[in-house]
């Protein structure tokens, strides 16, 4: 049975414990709240520029594009975008779960793995997987000139014809409590789903419809990758702050038991002492 000195240093650990879990949960909902506050500021420029090309590619439904050119799945290319810290539940696992079990899925001859965040390289090296290339430093602080390099070097793989796709596997923001794993195609790009819903607005296009798509393109891509990016790092703040609130209930809680068992102890000790003298006093009074 544990003594008084250790349920008082056990007491100790918990609540020392339970300070850090708490500051941690103040950090990461200050993150989240810029971090959701960047998504918010982008949305009117991701919602124009979905509507300008939504209206594009209606009007030029048989452009040829490096971007569009659909090809046989057989080389693809999968970017697991994982966190940067851990303690944030099952955030990590997740995608890296999802990323497995597509790369052992069968459903391409070939696949090239590139990791972004600094959770996935480990745990691709632990399992006899190497990826082709590795962005340790990209999920620290999510920039733009980080996101556009990296899907300017993914739109250069696939217009020379090197990759046949391009896969993403993140997770989506919902909310504080819910963060969807999400497993998205970005190359090619899918005109279809960009004109549908789009009505023509008449407007003239200058100096042409094509150049104009030509230009987009790109930035759509690039712009697709940032909002990825940003959002798997809101979920990344959610979650830590939802695993930090539950680890400070849970050390709240086993506060609270030690704490009942050491007064049960300290109380046990106290009875002990007094049938020891009671039964002292009577000893002697009995000679």
């Amino acid at each position: 049975m544990a003594t008084k000195a250790d349920l008082r240093r056990r007491i100790r650990s918990v609540r020392s414990t339970q300070q850090i879990t708490k500051a941690m949960k103040m950090v990461a909902a200050a993150k989240l709240r810029r971090a959701q506050q960047r998504i918010i500021d982008a949305r009117p420029y991701a919602s124009a520029l979905g509507s300008l090309l939504g209206s594009l590619a209606a009007r030029a439904a048989h452009l040829q594009h490096p971007l569009l050119e659909t090809r046989p799945e057989r080389h693809v290319t999968l970017v697991a975008v994982t966190g940067d810290k851990g303690l944030c539940g099952a955030f990590n696992s997740n995608v890296l779960r999802e990323a497995t079990l597509q790369l052992r899925s069968g459903r391409w001859e070939e696949v090239e793995l590139v990791v972004v965040g600094r959770k996935g390289p480990e745990f691709f090296r632990h399992r006899g997987i190497t990826p082709s290339a590795v962005h340790p430093e990209m999920m620290r602080v999510v920039t733009v000139d980080a996101a556009y390099a990296l899907a300017r070097t993914l739109a250069d793989r696939f217009a020379s014809g090197t990759t046949d796709a391009v896969y993403f596997v993140y997770n989506q923001f919902r909310s504080v409590i819910t963060q969807r794993v999400q497993l998205e195609r970005w190359l090619p790009v899918e005109t279809a789903s960009l004109a549908a819903g789009t009505a023509d607005s008449g407007c003239l296009m200058e100096p042409s419809t094509a150049s104009l798509l030509h230009q987009l393109l790109p930035r759509h891509l690039q712009f697709g990758l940032l909002r990825i990016l940003l959002d798997s790092a809101a979920a990344e703040h959610a979650a830590r702050m939802t695993a930090m609130d539950a680890a400070s209930k849970n050390a709240a809680e086993m506060i609270e038991r030690l704490t009942l068992t050491y007064n049960r102890v300290r109380q046990a000790t106290i009875t002990r002492e007094l049938i020891e003298i009671v039964s002292g006093a009577q000893a002697l009074a009995e000679r």
